[in-house]
């Protein structure tokens, strides 16, 4: 069995990317956690995709909120003292702030953020997912999630936008590190040999 150095690697990307998918297959074959955010938990969700100014702030803060109560029990737990693969880092809950929110809402929701991501340690490393958004629209068409139904192309775009700006700011991944792998000609649910070399790429960093 591979022995990591990093103790919790988590796995980042857009809306359909796959990152649940790849984080309960390297749980299986490295035996390690999985640490799953809360998704269709959010009473809110399936209202923002139809309204997303009327319910961005609602949808954002149980989320900000899920996703604290999470991390911070993990920690509690040492779950992150043990190989712990996530399919979110913290950050996240700020991009999509950033992208749906504004003015006082904004204001209100950083003031929050910027006292909880001081409780919640970054990850050892990070695995940045990224594909075209017209590769993620065609795998949210596939999974045919009722609360992604509404998701419509220019939002997706302004949010892959988001996620690359975010990974390309250095000073985003002070204390994690950071590999980008592009996914669209991937295929790791259904093939092994695109799953060994995500798996490689991890190891490779993982050693440095």
């Amino acid at each position: 069995m591979f022995l990591f150095k990093s103790k919790h690697i988590a796995i980042e990307g857009a809306i359909g990317v796959g990152k649940t998918s790849l984080v309960l297959q390297l749980s299986k074959k490295y035996h390690a956690r999985s640490i799953l955010e809360v998704v269709e938990e959010n009473p809110f969700l399936l209202r923002f995709y139809e309204d997303i100014k009327g319910y961005a702030f609602q949808t954002q803060i149980f989320f900000l909120l899920s996703r604290y109560d999470q991390q911070i029990k993990a920690t509690q737990q040492d779950l992150f003292l043990q190989l712990s693969f996530s399919d979110y880092i913290f950050a996240k809950d700020r991009i999509f702030a950033h992208l749906n929110l504004s003015g006082n809402e904004l204001t209100m929701y950083e003031h929050l953020y910027q006292i909880m991501c001081k409780d919640i340690p970054a990850p050892d490393l990070i695995v940045y997912l990224r594909a075209s958004t017209d590769m993620l629209m065609k795998r949210i068409m596939l999974r045919d999630r009722p609360f992604e139904r509404k998701i419509v192309y220019q939002y997706m775009e302004r949010l892959n936008n988001a996620y690359e700006d975010y990974f390309n700011n250095p000073k985003n991944l002070r204390q994690s590190k950071l590999i980008i792998i592009n996914t669209d000609e991937l295929d790791f649910v259904g093939k092994k040999l695109d799953q060994e070399y995500i798996c490689q790429k991890i190891i490779q960093k993982d050693q440095e």
